[in-house]
């Protein structure tokens, strides 16, 4: 019992630090801005965290790269869509100013609604009930919260708002996409070669947007990508996949609506970001939402943790 109790701490510290480290990658991400050009700033956080889980597949695993073509096009879908297209439009949505690290992080809290919404589409077996078509339709209205189209399509902080939902959908359709082929490809052996390929393609996008290879190297913007490579890819992804293994994917799937607040605080603490209302109300409508796409899981949890 007193096991199974350090165990239940544990996790939830595990848990804690997890937020803390990718909600706070959205305040990282908004700093390093300022010195690099947005799609080349996310190429190269993956240049420097693709390197680290190669070494990390290659040490925990017995497959460390992808044999097979259904393996390959597991890390193709990996690549294209879990890191090259969230990246781009994440990162060139925060690159508006008027688009806060919370908003962005509350946006990005949808992605776990769009996954049950996709699964729908590409695993027919699943159907979507009333209460879970509503609960997707108030992910999206919680979204047109945030984004207020009332100003306008072509206001700016509408536009990177946007951009930033279009992240949410790649990583959202990239999930269930790897439900779909069946690889049996170790978790770390893909996430370290959709890395490397996600590099690879944002660094041709780069390119072809015609983005300035010209950088400022300070110390803030090492401090920037240090952290994002390091912190919230390499050390994140192992705390998630531990978390994954413990927990399931249900609790997991909370991390996104925790992150948001270690958003807002490091935004405030480091840019002076100001946390305001719509952001708020839009987070609590996505989070209700989630609630009822998830309400069968969450009461099957809730009664596990009472026993």
């Amino acid at each position: 019992m007193k096991s199974r109790t350090v165990s239940r701490y544990r996790n939830l510290a595990l848990f804690l630090t997890l937020a803390a480290l990718w909600g706070a990658a959205f305040m990282a991400i908004k700093a390093g801005l300022e010195f690099f050009p947005p799609v080349l700033f996310a190429a190269v956080r993956y240049d420097v965290a693709g390197v680290l889980m190669l070494a990390y597949a290659w040490y925990v695993t017995d497959k460390p790269r992808p044999e097979t073509r259904a393996e390959w096009v597991l890390v193709g879908i990996g690549a294209v869509f879990l890191i090259a297209g969230y990246h781009v439009f994440l990162f060139v949505g925060e690159g508006n100013p008027e688009v806060t690290s919370a908003a962005a992080a509350v946006v990005v809290s949808l992605s776990p609604v769009l996954t049950t919404g996709f699964s729908r589409v590409f695993l027919p077996s699943e159907r979507l009930a009333p209460a879970g078509l509503a609960g997707l339709l108030l992910g999206l209205v919680g979204v047109a919260v945030l984004a207020d189209p009332g100003r306008g399509l072509t206001s700016s902080d509408t536009l990177g708002l946007l951009l930033v939902f279009g992240a949410a959908a790649s990583f959202a359709l990239g999930s269930v996409l790897t439900e779909v082929v069946d690889a049996g490809l170790p978790i770390e052996t893909m996430e370290a070669w959709s890395m490397v390929g996600g590099a690879l393609l944002m660094h041709v996008v780069s390119l072809g947007m015609g983005e300035p290879l010209a950088v400022t190297w300070n110390t803030e913007s090492v401090a920037a990508v240090v952290y994002l490579a390091v912190g919230a890819s390499a050390v994140g992804f192992l705390i998630y996949f531990h978390l994954l293994d413990s927990v399931g994917p249900i609790e997991i799937n909370l991390v996104s609506y925790v992150a948001p607040v270690f958003a807002a605080i490091t935004g405030f603490a480091f840019l002076g970001e100001q946390l305001d209302a719509t952001t708020a109300v839009g987070f609590l409508v996505i989070f209700a939402g989630f609630c009822l796409l998830k309400r069968d899981a969450i009461r099957a949890e809730l009664r596990r943790i009472r026993r």
